[in-house]
Order: structure tokens, then sequence, then C-alpha cells
């Protein structure tokens, strides 16, 4: 597939394993790249409030990525929607690029933060949501993307356990499950999701539509996640 640099180009959902392509070398984390496309596709397309030109508005949706090691899909999103330019991508992990093999805030545009040891995202978020309640920002949401392997780690079972009694409404986790985790969980993600007081949706992590009709229930008073299962990592 033939891809256009011109970031006036109006790119789609189908463009984005040409732009994929771009990004070659080492380190690629294919799987875990391609686990998350779809999601990220529909959350950008057609969820989150936030725009190149409206990156820095106090008023926007904030979204994080925790699940930050193979990142291609999050860069061509970004591309696609004219956050970074097209022609970054062939430069992807060479020593000069910006495009880091874990996006760096300080130098991706649209990336709120830099990610690296799996487990920090869901945390953040939950001071990002607390943080806009505290200045009364009421409206903006947050949204964070982590894998299912990053529940192995303590620090998000402490967020899970703070966010649902608070009552952070605004905050929004996708968990891309794609069969990592090395600790299985009686009842699924879910379960341990909603014992918690979390509102819980699990979907088809690849079906646009039933992860549109996810992201979008309405769950007044609570944090929601929603559980996105794709193919299995090492199917």
């Amino acid at each position: 597939m033939k891809i256009a640099s011109d970031a006036r180009h109006a790119y789609g959902y189908d463009d984005l394993p040409g732009l994929m392509s771009l990004m070659t070398g080492d380190e690629k984390h294919g799987p875990a790249a391609t686990s998350t496309l779809d999601v990220l596709w529909v959350l950008y397309d057609r969820v989150l409030r936030v725009t190149p030109e409206r990156q820095d508005d106090p008023a926007r949706d904030r979204f994080l990525l925790s699940k930050g090691h193979g990142p291609m899909a999050y860069y061509a999103v970004l591309a696609a929607k004219g956050f970074v330019p097209v022609d970054w991508l062939p430069g992807f992990g060479s020593y000069d690029s910006p495009l880091g093999h874990h996006p760096d805030r300080l130098l991706v545009p649209g990336a709120e933060i830099g990610s690296g040891s799996l487990g920090h995202g869901l945390p953040i978020a939950v001071g990002s949501a607390l943080g806009l309640r505290a200045q009364g920002l009421h409206d903006p949401a947050v949204w964070v993307l982590i894998g299912d392997a990053e529940l192995d780690e303590g620090s998000n079972h402490e967020a899970i356990a703070f966010a649902g009694p608070a009552g952070l409404e605004r905050l929004h986790t996708v968990v891309v499950d794609n069969s990592s985790a090395s600790h299985s969980r009686p009842g699924g993600i879910t379960a341990r999701f909603e014992a918690a007081g979390w509102s819980a949706v699990s979907v088809d992590g690849r079906d646009h539509d039933a992860l549109y009709a996810a992201f979008t229930v309405a769950h007044p008073g609570r944090p929601h996640v929603v559980v996105a299962r794709v193919e299995p990592k090492n199917a």
C-alpha cells in the first residue's frame, strides 16, 4: 500500500496497516502493537474529544497509553489523526527519532504520559481524574489503555480498589486481553473491577461497533472498564 506523506491526507482505518508497515527494525513487539489497533482507532475516531489543535486545551479528554511497549499502532493512529507527521514513521526506534520504543510525552505530540515499567498507567490515570476533579474540571474524560498482563502488578489493584469507592466517574480503563497474564482470576477480569465498585463490560476487541457501544455505556457515579478480548498473543 502506498501511503502519502501529506499531513492533509485523510486517513481511515484501512490505511493503518500501511502506516504501520512504514515502521521497521528490531524490537517492534508486533503482537503487542496489533492487539491494540482496533481499540485505539475507535477511541480516536469516535470517542475521544481531543484533536491536534486541542492537545493543550484543559477541557480535552486525556488518553494514557500504559501498554507502551510495541507502540506502532499508537503512532499509526496519531499519524492518521494528524498529531504526528507521517514522515516520522519510517524512523521509528532510530537514534534521532522522536518515536521511541516507548512513547515519550516530551517528544510525541498528543502523548499524555511516557511509558516504561508496566503497571504505572492506571495509577497515573487515577491521579489525573482526581486532579481534574479537584480543579473543578468535571467534563474531561480520562482514558487509560492497559494490557491484561499489567494486572499482575499490585499497583494496578491498589488503583482499582481506590477508584471505585472514590466515585471517579470520569475515569475509563480499557484492558486489552490477549491472554498474556501469568495469574488467572476466578470470574475473569471484569469480576475484579466489579468487586471494587466499577462499571464493567467485556467485548470482542476487534468489533468496532461493540467497542463503541461499550465505551459509551452510561456509568453514573462509577469508573468504567472495558475488557477488549483479542486473539491470544502466542496463537
